[in-house]
């Protein structure tokens, strides 16, 4: 009776585990299914896993073809944008808002942590009240502010780098909240031997915390590389000049009012999905790590 209850125990949890890959693989197979379709529709058809006349086309179109939407002087061909430049342009941005969120996150993180200072549960309860406010609420101020910095002969604002950090100040209140929780588990013995042996508050900081925060460290910047690689309403707003415009911008722009060429759109779509999926790949081991594992002998 035992091993029958256990058989079907195990039936239902598979066929439940089976059923969630199913839901999770079904829009990406639609998707393919869409962007091997040689017609290149307006209207997405009913699905069938391998179209008639199935095709490469518009993956040839998306890597090979200047974007006719994005160009500097739509006249001349050489200045629109292809995927190469606008995948630089969304690499720099991306990485930039993770450099910056993984580097400011986790010093202010530490400070809270760690230190007890005038203002810090203000400080705390502000970031929450940031992580309430919706993105849009923030778009304003940070175009004005950054409008007002100017890099060379231009406002930060319509930089590259002027991007990265609108997207950093959205992406840093979590960053701070979930360091310090981090930050908070790990033993401040082992900082303090460390300070006993001689080191300064910086170097326990670098070679006890950092180390062992590397799983937080890791999901901050796969979220600070997420925020910059999907986000393209502040873009918009923000870049003028078609030859800083982004991936996400592109994909965007092919959707048109009465019309869109699904096959390209899904093809772009498929093809940005590679980038996050490669990075998360590279961080998971540190994501799935132990939390002080080393970190003490015995």
């Amino acid at each position: 009776m035992n091993k029958r209850s256990d058989f079907l125990r195990k039936l239902l949890l598979h066929t439940f585990l089976i059923g969630v890959t199913i839901s999770v693989l079904f829009p990406i197979v639609w998707m393919v299914s869409i962007a091997i379709d040689p017609r290149n529709i307006d209207k997405p058809l009913e699905l069938t896993l391998i179209p008639s006349g199935a095709s490469f086309e518009s993956f040839r179109k998306v890597l090979f073809e200047p974007n006719p939407l994005l160009c500097t002087n739509p006249a001349v061909a050489s200045t629109c944008m292809t995927f190469g430049k606008l995948l630089v342009n969304s690499l720099y941005v991306s990485f930039g808002t993770a450099l910056f969120a993984v580097v400011l996150g986790a010093s202010a993180a530490y400070a809270f942590s760690r230190f007890r200072f005038i203002g810090r549960q203000v400080g705390l309860l502000g970031f929450i009240a940031l992580l309430m406010l919706p993105a849009t609420a923030t778009v304003t101020p940070l175009y004005v502010l950054l409008g007002q910095i100017r890099l060379g002969d231009e406002a930060l604002r319509s930089t590259l780098l002027g991007l990265a950090i609108a997207y950093t100040s959205g992406t840093l209140p979590f960053a701070i909240w979930n360091l310090k929780g981090y930050f908070d588990t790990i033993p401040a013995e082992l900082e303090e031997a460390a300070l006993i042996d001689g080191a300064s508050v910086t170097q326990a900081f670098f070679r006890i915390i950092v180390p062992l925060a590397l799983p937080a460290l890791a999901v901050t910047v796969l979220l600070g590389f997420m925020a910059g690689w999907t986000e393209f309403v502040m873009a918009w707003l923000f870049l003028e000049d078609p030859s800083r415009f982004t991936l996400a911008m592109a994909l965007r722009s092919m959707q048109g009012q009465y019309t869109t060429p699904w096959s390209t759109f899904f093809a772009l779509a498929l093809l940005m999905s590679i980038p996050p999926v490669l990075l998360f790949f590279a961080l998971q081991r540190y994501i799935v790590s132990g939390l002080t594992v080393g970190g003490v002998k015995g």
